[in-house]
């Protein structure tokens, strides 16, 4: 552990639980989170989750856009939920994403687990861009991802950032329970 993944993981915690309220302040400060994570994940030969730090900082302009700007006159976007159909394709392209970037790390890198870790990046952007987007499934997929991302930080040895995202199943759990609860669900 060191202290860059101390401050990440704090970050983390206060971006995630801010993203819960939502309160916009979740995406300037999971910005600053992300960008810390991608040297943690490169020193420990986790390519694909570097790269996706590298999207998510990104992803991060876009839902602080999202959540501020966008919608009726500027008053940003409200919690929503996906049909059947959205939620089977954009689950499938995260598949085929995680395959191909999974095949790419097992063949030109040494990455420490190319294929889970490819996994995890493909289904962590479904996850991020439902978030962008204030749909509700954004919860249960992240508390499935988030699980398995904890038995990967532990394998490598990152405890405290193991138990940040331990953390993160937690506050979404919390997370899906609010939004589910908004009242433009409920029409």
């Amino acid at each position: 552990m060191s202290g860059l993944e101390l401050f990440a993981a704090a970050l983390g915690v206060i971006a995630v639980w801010l993203t819960v309220k939502q309160n916009p302040w979740c995406w300037p400060i999971g910005l600053v989170m992300v960008l810390l994570y991608t040297w943690v994940f490169f020193e420990v030969k986790l390519y694909s989750d570097m790269l996706l730090q590298v999207i998510y900082a990104g992803l991060q302009l876009y839902g602080w856009w999202q959540w501020t700007r966008a919608g009726e006159a500027k008053q940003g976007r409200q919690v929503t939920s996906l049909g059947a159909q959205p939620i089977l394709l954009h689950l499938t392209i995260g598949a085929v994403g995680s395959l191909l970037l999974g095949a790419a790390m097992a063949h030109w890198t040494d990455a420490a687990q190319p294929w889970l870790d490819a996994a995890l990046t493909g289904f962590s952007l479904v996850a991020q861009m439902w978030m962008a987007q204030k749909r509700v499934q954004c919860w249960p997929l992240w508390i499935a991802v988030d699980v398995i991302f904890v038995g990967l930080f532990l394998y490598k040895g990152l405890y405290l950032t193991a138990a940040l995202y331990a953390l993160f199943t937690v506050i979404a759990m919390q997370g899906w329970r609010e939004w589910r609860a908004e009242p433009a669900l409920r029409t």
